[in-house]
């Protein structure tokens, strides 16, 4: 596609989201508008003291209210917050706090569905740490009542804020690769994804990820970065998903996958894997997107490019009589993309405010979180099931 065909298209595209999620609606014109975000979190786990430590730094921005279920979870979160918020264990409560007009859900992830709406009933705006929502109808039943809101909804994919992510896009979508052949994502670990219990009898509360009640597992707790990602480059969600996991190291009770193999096709041809391990880390976490010009390795903070035909540069190392030579290969991912970028999750929480106090639609939007919430949820099935997974019209948000 030419640059200028693309260009439009795009803005065709980001026209029809914008008027469908965006804060400028008639309704959200009529209202005053904010100075400054007064914030209540939902979940005071390691995730949510996290980001709270970060909106501490954040101007125009205050946490002013925090909940959870577990005291010392709550307790935890209280100190972060310099014993300054107002403390809560039913969110409901928090809801009707007047002086909270911004929710942040880091709570579990079978609760985002049924919190998020309640947020938006409450009129609050809502920051939703990924995934969205649990299962298919949640996923609809987020998406549905969110477009009617006036508020902002963004949706807790930090790397899709990241700047240097926006680059790489803008360099894929520019030709930088050329047509893309394939993407291949992992996520490796060498652990057990366990946290400390302060009780026994909190087992599931704490490592709710373990149990499919609460939890979709690797796929929703990291692949769904990498899945968000990809279709944000491709423009495109997958026609079919296929995979394959297993609890086949840690023979610990837990009830979701060890490890997960995904691959999603879509409509332009392109295949893409999503693989988590929790008994090998090496590499880490990767995303390389190939075609037929190069390669962009991607990690969380860093990012290369490779050309096709590029020589790579060997130092022999020693001769050996029967193969000729042993030679040591250098970094192959290959030149640096170098740019200035804040870590992720405070440019996607910088990036929330500024879209509440400016009335502007979030890049990690309503319709980008949803539709990955749906990819992810069409590669649990796959795996769960053994068997291939088809998009649906329904899911077309």
């Amino acid at each position: 596609m030419k640059r200028r065909e693309f260009i439009g298209k795009s803005s065709v595209a980001a026209a029809g989201i914008l008027a469908s999620t965006s804060a400028l609606s008639a309704i959200g014109c009529s209202e005053p508008p904010l100075t400054k975000l007064n914030i209540g979190v939902i979940g005071t786990g390691n995730r949510g003291c996290g980001l709270i430590s970060i909106l501490n730094n954040i101007k125009n921005v205050n946490v002013v209210a925090i909940c959870d279920v577990l005291p010392f979870r709550l307790e935890n979160g209280l100190k972060r917050t310099e014993g300054k918020a107002k403390t809560y264990t039913d969110y409901k409560e928090l809801l009707k706090d007047k002086n909270v007009n911004s929710i942040l859900i880091t709570s579990t992830f079978s609760a985002h569905a049924e919190i998020a709406i309640a947020s938006i009933n409450a009129k609050k705006h809502v920051y939703c740490e990924k995934t969205v929502a649990k299962g298919y109808e949640n996923i609809l039943a987020v998406a549905n009542k969110a477009k009617k809101s006036s508020k902002v909804f963004q949706t807790g994919h930090q790397y899709h804020s990241s700047r240097l992510y926006t680059h790489v896009v803008d360099l894929i979508k520019n030709g930088k690769v050329g047509k893309i052949s394939t993407i291949e994502c992992q996520w490796n670990r060498n652990g057990n994804w366990r946290r400390p219990l302060p009780d026994p009898s909190l087992e599931k509360e704490v490592n709710w990820r373990m149990y499919k009640e609460f939890s979709g597992g690797l796929t929703a707790e990291l692949s769904s970065h990498q899945i968000d990602f990809t279709n944000w480059i491709l423009e495109e969600t997958p026609e079919k998903a296929m995979g394959m996991g297993g609890i086949d190291y840690w023979k610990d009770g837990r009830e979701t996958f060890d490890n997960s193999h995904l691959i999603f096709s879509y409509p332009s041809g392109v295949k893409a894997t999503f693989t988590c391990l929790t008994s090998n880390a090496k590499d880490g976490y990767q995303i390389k997107v190939k075609g037929d010009k190069g390669t962009i390795t991607l990690g969380t903070n860093k990012a290369w490019f490779s050309a096709e035909g590029q020589k790579k540069k060997v130092v022999k190392k020693d001769v050996d009589g029967v193969s000729g030579a042993t030679v040591q290969h250098g970094n192959n991912f290959g030149e640096p993309i170098n740019i200035e970028h804040a870590d992720p999750s405070k440019q996607a929480l910088l990036d929330f405010r500024d879209s509440v106090l400016n009335g502007t639609e979030p890049i990690s939007n309503l319709y980008t979180g949803a539709t990955t919430a749906i990819c992810v949820q069409m590669g649990i099935d796959a795996m769960h099931t053994n068997a291939i997974i088809h998009w649906k019209n329904e899911y077309n948000i």
